[in-house]
């Protein structure tokens, strides 16, 4: 959805068990992975679930394209969209005497898609069709959505209803009770026109709640899908004394939203840490209601909620999502990013491949440094050491391998040093690492897309070229001398490093 930063601390900390950091921002800095250490479990829910473009762009096969593209390098099992009810897709409408008129044809292609590409969808109950709708108020954005609430709660539950049985008739119980239902988007901004908005939201999340759950209790329907992590207590505490179903909290924070907005508070907070604070603060909030045990999903985030080519396009992606990730674990059962691709069109028509779209590919399914970074951190291992260390995640995979990620990150405006790190491992037999790297000369497509000429529409010979140059290099095997490995990173800078397990004797 359209919505700066930190620096790493320059003290020394010493950690305890599996690390020890010293900090390399100036100077070099040495983190200790012992890997016989303990570890705990580090389940990867930075990669499970996507936002992308509305609903009907889910039928371009460029959409499809891309959405390959990202399930073939993370773990990506379900996508959000708005607008599945908006008129473009034909669901409702009224006949000349007013009475309602169901049409899945749309509907049907659109989980077709998602489902035969191997992911499933966490149904964003949005916009309001516009024959259903109380008043004609229009969103900004290009397809303009219709924000009213209903003119006739009866129908709307009514469309629910039908909207739920279609879904269990055509894919079964088994597969939809999988699924996740949101109800709307960003309630609390202009996605809702509804008079006071907090109070005429909940009418539609009881009604739309309770609608879906009558057609089935497996259905998992949840809310409030507020911008800037607001409402959350409120509406636990809603769900609670009106026994209304609720089986997560969604909500959304980007990384250029401000201490007001979210916190209330006048103390600036950065790029780096606003997202993370945020999650932080509603996971608390959680723990603290009256349902403590619903699970927490963070169903948009970004850097940034505005086009910003510094940011969203740049290597700077790298080191803002590892960074994002640490921070972000154990407080959060998964997090959307937003979006995969640029195939979307919320400001209009996509004009140049690079204009600080969210996607992760830009038009042409050219992979961007996000892109890569998405593709670095699937790579680590499913259990994560428990000692901390700033700029660094430390895991062990399930085959004994260790899979490290290192990262500089560089706020946007301020000097960029390079950052010297040595890596000393303990318990380990291995003499070798591998080594991959994104940053601006490594996985940047940038470089290359300007020796082309910046064209505004590549060619399909352009594009290709532009694929190849975005990708990833390959890893480089580097000796481990006495145990230890040192690293230079560059500004915006990641360093995925594996040493795998040795052998089992005798083999």
């Amino acid at each position: 959805m359209m919505r700066r930063g930190w620096r790493l601390s320059m003290a020394l900390l010493v950690l305890t068990l599996a690390v020890t950091r010293v900090d390399a921002q100036a100077g070099e800095g040495r983190i200790t992975v012992d890997a016989a250490a303990r570890t705990r479990p580090f389940p990867h829910f930075w990669e499970r679930m996507f936002g992308s473009g509305r609903a009907v762009l889910t039928l371009r096969e460029s959409y499809r394209q891309d959405l390959r593209a990202v399930r073939g390098v993370t773990g990506v099992g379900y996508v959000r969209f708005h607008g599945i009810f908006h008129d473009e897709l034909g669901l409702y409408t009224e006949d000349r005497k007013g009475e309602p008129l169901y049409n899945f044809s749309y509907v049907d292609q659109v989980y077709d898609g998602l489902l035969a590409n191997g992911v499933r969808p966490f149904v964003e109950l949005s916009f309001m069709p516009s024959q259903l709708a109380s008043r004609d108020v229009r969103q900004s954005f290009w397809y303009h959505p219709v924000v009213s609430p209903p003119k006739d709660y009866g129908r709307w539950d009514a469309l629910m209803t039908a909207f739920a049985r279609h879904l269990v008739e055509r894919y079964g119980i088994d597969e939809v009770s999988r699924w996740y239902f949101e109800v709307w988007n960003e309630p609390n901004l202009d996605f809702w026109a509804g008079q006071p908005k907090q109070s005429t939201y909940w009418t539609l999340y009881d009604h739309t709640a309770r609608s879906l759950k009558a057609v089935d209790a497996r259905l998992r329907v949840g809310g409030p899908a507020t911008a800037q992590a607001a409402w959350v207590p409120d509406f636990i505490r809603h769900c609670k004394q009106n026994a209304v179903p609720v089986d997560f909290v969604s909500t959304h924070v980007y990384g250029d939203d401000t201490a007001k907005d979210v916190f209330g508070s006048i103390a600036p907070i950065g790029r780096g840490r606003m997202v993370c604070r945020a999650v932080e603060k509603v996971h608390s909030e959680i723990q603290a209601s009256p349902l403590p045990s619903l699970p927490l999903i963070w169903s948009e985030f970004n850097a940034s909620f505005a086009n910003h080519p510094q940011v969203t396009d740049a290597p700077y992606m790298g080191p803002w999502l590892a960074e994002t990730v640490r921070q972000c674990d154990g407080l959060v059962q998964d997090m959307s990013y937003w979006t995969f691709s640029d195939v979307f069109e919320e400001g209009g028509v996509v004009k140049t491949p690079f204009y600080g779209g969210f996607g992760l590919l830009a038009a042409g399914g050219i992979p961007k440094p996000a892109f890569n970074a998405f593709a670095l951190l699937h790579q680590l291992g499913e259990e994560r050491f428990p000692a901390d260390a700033e700029g660094a995640l430390l895991t062990r995979r399930s085959d004994g391998a260790l899979v490290l990620a290192v990262w500089n990150y560089t706020e946007i405006g301020s000097t960029p040093q390079a950052r010297r790190v040595v890596l000393t491992l303990k318990n380990i037999a291995a003499r070798t690492a591998s080594v991959q790297s994104l940053d601006a000369e490594h996985g940047n497509v940038h470089p290359a897309y300007q020796r082309m000429g910046s064209p505004r529409y590549p060619t399909q010979r352009q594009l290709t070229e532009l694929r190849a140059a975005a990708a990833l290099p390959a890893p480089m095997v580097r000796a481990l001398e006495a145990g230890a490995l040192s690293l230079e990173i560059p500004p915006d800078g990641l360093v995925l490093v594996t040493i795998a397990a040795a052998p089992p004797e005798g083999k």
